[in-house]
């Protein structure tokens, strides 16, 4: 300061190192971020932690377990009001089917490595190939790009639903190459508020069959649709995959029936609250 000049006042003081402090943060950001393999002071990979966000902000897509099989929902999205939605089921064996939340392009890519996996297995062994072999061989090639520098992470997010020898499994997996088994999960954006009715009835998924597994994925998907939307049939898909080895993918006005069920339940659910009002008033 010059000799007799009055002091900057304090607000201007604050904003100013505010501001050296964003930029600070900034460029420490990018000094550790440029490259997969480089592992910032925190011990974090940024670019894995960034493909992970992208998985976040994808559509949701949510699976249950059942006592007799396993049911994938999915949102899709639509790019634009004149373009047709984008599938978030797809289909690898018989036996296993695969929901999608990140890059569609990146998860085609690992469904083709997924599908000629399968189709390998059956043809030396003559039987499907078990679903937690499959899911640790997809978990290695996502880990293999976090540690070469000339790749990058895939940024999308599975759900891996099967049944084989060994029963219905559910398997989640992560651009960093962890994978998890759920009995129900849910990914993508908006997942929190189907989190939270899975978790409210996950007790009663095992003893629940197949059809009834479709309707609690519907009324979790729900929860998922942006802004004051509603669930349609255009937008919602599921997919079962039975004990017996089987699946079936359940798409556009195949799914309007179950949509009809949650808002019979729904309504009932209503009428019930009602009257419990009504008789608690009189």
């Amino acid at each position: 300061l010059l000799r007799g000049a009055a002091p900057p006042p304090p607000q201007r003081t604050a904003r100013r190192r505010r501001r050296a402090a964003q930029q600070t943060t900034t460029m420490f950001r990018s000094q550790y971020d440029t490259d997969v393999t480089v592992w910032s002071p925190q011990g974090r990979l940024l670019q894995v932690e960034y493909a992970m966000e992208a998985v976040k902000q994808g559509s949701a897509c949510l699976g249950l377990v059942g006592k007799d099989g396993v049911v994938l929902a999915a949102l899709k999205r639509q790019p634009n009001e004149l373009s047709g939605h984008q599938k978030k089921l797809l289909k690898i064996d018989d036996h296993l089917v695969i929901a999608v939340a990140g890059l569609n392009a990146d998860a085609r890519t690992l469904a083709k490595v997924m599908r000629t996996e399968c189709l390998n297995h059956r043809y030396v062994y003559g039987a499907p190939l078990q679903g937690a072999r499959l899911v640790q061989d997809i978990a290695d090639k996502y880990q293999r790009c976090t540690q070469t520098y000339v790749r990058r992470p895939y940024g999308v997010g599975l759900l891996v639903a099967c049944c084989d020898a060994t029963g219905p499994h559910l398997y989640e997996t992560c651009p960093s190459g962890n994978f998890s088994e759920f009995v129900a999960v849910a990914i993508g954006a908006r997942a929190q508020s189907a989190k939270t009715y899975l978790e409210k009835h996950h007790k009663t998924f095992k003893d629940t069959p197949v059809e009834e597994l479709c309707t609690h994925a519907l009324q979790a998907l729900a929860g998922c649709v942006a802004g004051d939307k509603e669930l349609d049939a255009a937008a919602a898909s599921l997919a079962v995959v039975t004990a017996d080895g089987q699946s079936r993918l359940i798409e556009d006005a195949e799914v309007q029936k179950y949509l009809d069920l949650v808002e019979v339940e729904k309504t009932a659910a209503q009428t019930e609250g009602m009257e419990l009002e009504g008789g608690a008033s009189a």
